[in-house]
């Protein structure tokens, strides 16, 4: 999940004001963690909980205070290239299979760090900052936000490692047993020219950036997700085991990693015909208990070749932001406190259940620019444009993103064979 530019301009109260929440928030995050879970990276794609805390820290220092606070004292000289991600162009910095090693600096040290950025924030803020570092500022909240929901991804990822399957959050959570979304309707759109990419007066992303026309044919779509029991389904009738049903790369990459379930569900027994559940950040649960909510943790490979099964396809991007465009950013996100994804009747007005939330749906689209699209300027400009070759679109958010931080624009973006996300299926024709 990349990043980019504002569209205009917030007060320095409103900036100021999101920025004491969202830092607050990040922290409020860590807290059911102890100073050993901070440390865990438990696959490439993840990276451990104080890094994050370091790394959001990073990004105001390097891009904000650097160049808009006078006489703005680094916190520790190292740390401009210790916690920088990938910014060529900015600095060296370790290899990310490495963050895992950083025993030090303690956490301690970490949050010292991140109070002596708000702190020198603050001040920036009181001297009536120009309009080019509050954009900064806006684009660094936003930044956060992204790793507000790596973080849950990659701690759901790191309790699951671990031989003990920890809960990051209290159990039980909501009951979803005989909660039946029912059968899935379509609904149908026209063909026609349609506009696409943001449109409005708030923050965007430069990947969503320009907006422009395309071509869509009549198309329809599913009413909600795919769910835990459909994919079963799939899955009983040889899914795993028929290449027919599989893009090349995807068949390969079900051979060498011995996929043959979504990630996170497990047969406790060992048996391959015992009873399957599913581990989430709030424990394993039956997956009996969860047959009607969405499936989860699933890859392109595995969307595609589920839809191909089903008879269907995966939407465009554009089809997808087509038919949520109108639609109030509401369902089943950070902000509701479930952490996992619920069944349509739950979460959703039925009219237009699962837009948002749950979890991310794979397109059938390729990540590339848009026309005229164009990077910002110096360092920053490596987020999102040097990545559009070899990833998937997704979009709608998931049950760990901020509410405030999604909008049918959104273009969330993964490698194919990525699982570890909180990534759904919704179907189209």
């Amino acid at each position: 999940m990349k990043q980019a530019a504002a569209t205009v301009v917030e007060s320095g109260g409103e900036i100021g004001d999101c920025y004491r929440s969202t830092r607050r928030k990040t922290l409020a995050l860590c807290e059911p963690l102890t100073p050993e879970d901070m440390m865990v990276q438990s696959c490439a794609e993840a990276s451990p909980a104080k890094w994050h805390l370091a790394h959001t820290a990073w990004f105001f220092e390097s891009f904000v205070l650097r160049e808009f606070l006078p006489g703005y004292r680094l916190f520790n000289a190292d740390f401009p290239w210790l916690f920088n991600s990938y910014y060529e162009g900015f600095s060296a910095f370790p290899e990310k299979r490495l963050r895992s090693s950083f025993s030090r600096p303690g956490i301690d040290q970490i949050l010292a760090y991140r109070t002596h950025v708000d702190e020198a924030i603050e001040r920036l803020l009181e001297n009536g900052p120009a309009d080019e570092a509050i954009r900064r500022i806006e684009l660094g909240v936003n930044h956060e936000e992204q790793h507000q929901e790596l973080l849950l991804t990659d701690i759901l990822h790191a309790f699951f490692t671990n031989p003990l399957r920890p809960a990051y959050a209290g159990v039980p959570g909501p009951s979803f047993r005989n909660q039946n979304p029912g059968d899935t309707d379509l609904q149908s759109f026209d063909s026609g020219l349609r506009s696409v990419g943001f449109i409005g007066d708030g923050f965007c992303f430069d990947n969503e950036l320009g907006r422009h026309q395309v071509w869509l044919n009549d198309y329809a779509l599913a009413n909600r997700l795919v769910t835990c029991g459909e994919y079963l389904a799939f899955m009983a009738d040889g899914g795993y085991s028929r290449p027919e049903l599989w893009l090349s790369a995807g068949w390969a990459a079900v051979k060498e990693q011995g996929w043959r379930a979504p990630l996170y569900w497990s047969q406790e027994s060992g048996d391959r015909d015992g009873d399957w559940s599913i581990f989430t950040l709030r424990g394993s649960w039956p997956l009996a208990d969860l047959l009607h909510a969405a499936v989860s943790h699933v890859s392109y490979y595995e969307a595609d070749a589920y839809a191909r099964w089903a008879g269907r396809r995966l939407p465009t991007e554009f089809e997808w932001e087509t038919a949520a465009e109108r639609k109030p950013v509401e369902g089943n996100l950070l902000d509701s406190g479930n952490l996992m994804p619920l069944p349509a009747e739950l979460v959703q007005d039925r009219r237009f259940p699962q837009y948002w939330g749950d979890c991310w749906e794979w397109t059938g689209s390729a990540y590339l620019p848009y026309p005229g699209f164009k990077p910002l300027d110096g360092a920053l400009g490596e987020y999102n444009g040097k990545f559009m070759s070899g990833q998937m679109v997704l979009r709608g958010g998931s049950c760990v993103t901020p509410q405030r931080h999604i909008r049918s624009s959104y273009r969330n973006f993964f490698p194919p064979e990525t699982r570890w996300q909180f990534s759904g299926i919704r179907l189209a024709t």
